[in-house]
């Protein structure tokens, strides 16, 4: 690299074996200069950004302290990893984050061994290290196994249930707590940090260890009053770690994750601890070192590409509201009107669209933190109550609280409501995120009522039917993004449920579409017109109950039928499938029945409409599947007629 390089140490790490031969006071420049290339690098793709500027020291820390991949290194969620993937032989593709065929945003086996274990759901680090960890023992090894959570990530209650688990078992394993929720002052910081070597140095833990002894020859008084005294003096002055030394954690900390002069020792000391497990408390601030960050409120949690010197983001103009902000607008609407409406979300807020209801409800608004099983029961509970619950969680992160929506929501038959954001294909985050199996796992269980809107203005009418639903529960699911620019209602009007509508009328084939590929069929019924088949299409808007009456009169009244959905096998077309069957539309052979549903498999991050396209479920591959039931030489066939 020429001498004019902003990142000259940077340039001659390649993996972390390269920066373990730098002086340990060389580490500072590596860290500033990771930092400018992550900044460069999130301008040019966008990406999760604030998280990955909070741990840059952290991350140059932990690798020049262990000796990673042999030591198994865990980022939770995995969104704070772009630095750790620049560390790791991947700064050369690192400008292709989150784009077609290019890295991954979050961690992921199959893309690095520096990666031991994929993530993008949170919450997730301590069970896996643990499993690693006890691994390391049945098989005799001696490696460390390094799982950093989050203070975000650590409100979900499973990340206790991992760290009660370890400090029973007693086994080898080191979390970092990356606490980015609070400030150090400096006089403070520098008491913590010289504790915290005290705490996590040898001779403490051996006198530490000698006093325990000891007080097992006391009498109970002395002993119990010794042991209170230090436990106080640590909690008190070490900033409170008494809750993770209950669950048998070896607590550090805090200290201050920017100051290397403080990491570098307490690290290399947990390092060489021979029993576990432990805890160190690191604080950082988020978006570190890049003042337009700093600054924002979100700490510039993830953006799209933007200006170095301004921070400016370069986000398109959109062309319609997005679907997050209708079902919020709407929802507000609604609770203007029943003060019973109450909004719950598992600590995405603004991805919901929940964070618009808050500003005019407050009290009326429940963030319960990364914890959507505790999300989907609170508002069961709600509901017993005579309360109107909406429950807006991602279809991705609602699998996390499935059990819930089934023993305590369903067999209960309660009326709350589901708001499943980010419906089919995502993008970016990839497989992931991608909303492909609600209509699967809702679909087989009695009582509920499901909806999919094909456009923002079907959401506004659908927000409406929740609100007037009250018997049973019900969800409403709907994509990321913004909708199609139609003219907006003022007010929802409830549907009658179970019922669809035909938007197009034609004869020869029907296109039955649960949710917004409805636009792509509209597509392709011009398509197929051209070529002189006459289509119709229809809306289902429900998959539960199912329009039997609209199903079995497009299955008579037309050669082929396609139901086409942006979800898994096992969803709306499985219904379909089974309706006609069990009502003998299959039986005479006459009617070519199809379902489009999403591949077999995880696909990987890319554009929406290019995973779409390789999905073949957008307008071109709802064409082909037509041509494909008339048979390979249709197509021709039926130009030809269009031509006489």
């Amino acid at each position: 690299m020429t001498s004019f390089s902003k990142t000259p140490l940077l340039d001659t790490i390649r993996t972390p074996d390269d920066l373990r031969k730098l002086k340990v006071e060389q580490v500072r420049q590596v860290a500033d200069e990771l930092r400018q290339e992550t900044i460069d690098a999130v301008s040019v793709t966008g990406g999760h950004f604030g998280a990955g500027l909070g741990v840059v020291e952290l991350t140059t820390a932990i690798h020049y302290i262990f000796d990673t991949p042999r030591d198994r290194l865990i980022w939770d969620v995995g969104h704070q990893a772009y630095p750790h993937k620049i560390l790791t032989g991947r700064r050369d593709r690192i400008r292709t984050l989150r784009t077609g065929g290019g890295l991954s945003g979050f961690t992921k086996r199959t893309e690095s061994d520096y990666d031991p274990f994929g993530a993008a759901h949170s919450s997730t680090s301590i069970s896996a290290g643990l499993g690693m960890a006890v691994a390391r023992d049945l098989s005799g090894g001696k490696n460390n196994v390094i799982a950093v959570i989050g203070d975000g990530a650590m409100s979900a209650g499973m990340a206790y249930e991992a760290m009660n688990n370890a400090g029973a078992m007693n086994s080898r394993l080191i979390v970092i707590l990356n606490d980015n929720d609070m400030s150090i002052a400096p006089p403070v910081g520098a008491m913590s940090a010289y504790l915290s070597r005290l705490y996590s140095g040898k001779t403490y833990r051996s006198l530490r260890e000698a006093g325990k002894q000891l007080s097992k020859h006391l009498p109970k008084v002395l002993a119990d009053r010794a042991e209170r005294v230090e436990e106080y003096s640590r909690g008190f002055m070490v900033g409170g770690g008494t809750l993770f030394e209950e669950l048998g954690f070896y607590y550090v900390g805090p200290i201050d994750g920017h100051n290397l002069d403080h990491l570098l020792p307490v690290l290399k000391n947990v390092r060489d601890m021979e029993n576990g497990p432990i805890l160190v408390h690191v604080v950082t601030q988020k978006g570190k070192g890049y003042g337009p960050a700093e600054a924002s409120a979100d700490k510039l949690h993830a953006v799209a590409k933007f200006d170095v010197a301004t921070g400016t983001q370069t986000k398109a103009k959109p062309n319609a509201p997005a679907y997050q902000n209708v079902f919020g607008q709407s929802l507000v609407k609604e609770a203007q009107r029943d003060d019973k409406i109450v909004a719950i979300t598992a600590a995405m807020p603004s991805g919901t669209g929940v964070d618009i209801f808050n500003k005019a409800f407050p009290d009326r608004t429940f963030d319960v933190g990364i914890a959507e099983q505790h999300a989907v029961t609170f508002a069961a509970g709600l509901a017993t109550e005579g309360y109107k619950p909406f429950c807006a969680i991602y279809s991705t992160f609602l699998q996390r609280g499935y059990d819930q929506v089934v023993h305590d929501v369903a067999i209960q038959n309660l009326p709350v409501r589901f708001a499943i954001d980010r419906a089919g294909l995502v993008g970016a985050d990839g497989a992931t995120h991608a909303g492909s199996f609600d209509n699967a796992y809702l679909g087989c269980l009695p009582n509920f009522v499901i909806m999919a809107a094909s456009d923002e203005a079907e959401l506004v009418h659908m927000v409406a039917t929740q609100v007037a639903i009250n018997d049973r529960p019900s969800a409403v699911r709907y994509p990321r993004g913004e909708g199609r620019g139609v003219e907006m209602p003022e007010v929802g009007i409830p549907l009658e449920i179970g019922k669809g509508r035909i938007v197009r009328q034609g004869n020869k084939v029907a296109l039955l579409s649960f949710g917004t590929r409805l636009a792509e069929c509209e597509k392709a019924a011009d398509e197929l017109a051209a070529h002189g088949l006459s289509t119709t299409i229809a809306d289902a808007r429900f998959m539960k109950p199912l329009d039997v009456e609209l199903v079995l009169k497009l299955a008579r009244e037309h050669e082929i039928l396609i139901t086409v959905e942006e979800g898994s096998v096992g969803g709306f077309g499985s219904h379909v499938m089974q309706t006609l069957s069990e009502h003998g539309a299959l039986d005479n052979g006459m009617l070519r029945f199809r379902s489009m549903v999403l591949p077999d498999e995880f696909i990987d991050h890319d554009t929406p409409a290019a995973m779409y396209a390789y999905a073949k479920l957008d307008a071109k591959g709802i064409v082909a599947k037509v041509f494909e039931v008339l048979g390979k030489d249709a197509k021709t066939d039926t130009i030809k007629l269009a031509g006489a």
